[in-house]
């Protein structure tokens, strides 16, 4: 399994576009085979940051999403509302694998 963390840097007056951006890749991760741990917004301290969590099976799997999630519909529409309201400003991506008992 790999874990996708997702580093946002944010415009804080757009907090609300950001939101329902981040609700519109929930369900499109789990469609292409991910599960979503969810996003996590801004609370106390920084203003600017929010983070998302989600894995797939495999760094193979991952890359497939990628491919697949060019062409689909729903995922050009989820960059166009980011690209359009301008509410992220930036973000890091990296990745982790699990160690469990």
């Amino acid at each position: 399994m790999i874990t996708c963390h997702v580093r946002y840097l944010l415009d804080p007056a757009k907090l609300p576009e950001f939101e329902h951006y981040a609700k519109l890749w929930i369900p499109l991760v789990q469609q292409f085979g991910g599960q979503h741990h969810g996003y996590f917004l801004p609370g106390e301290g920084a203003n600017d940051v929010a983070l998302a969590l989600f894995s797939f099976p495999s760094l193979a799997a991952y890359e497939q999403y990628r491919l697949k999630s060019a062409d689909d519909p729903g995922c050009q529409a989820a960059f166009r509302h980011a690209q359009e309201t301008r509410c992220i400003r930036s973000y890091e991506r990296s990745f982790f694998r699990p160690v469990l008992a």
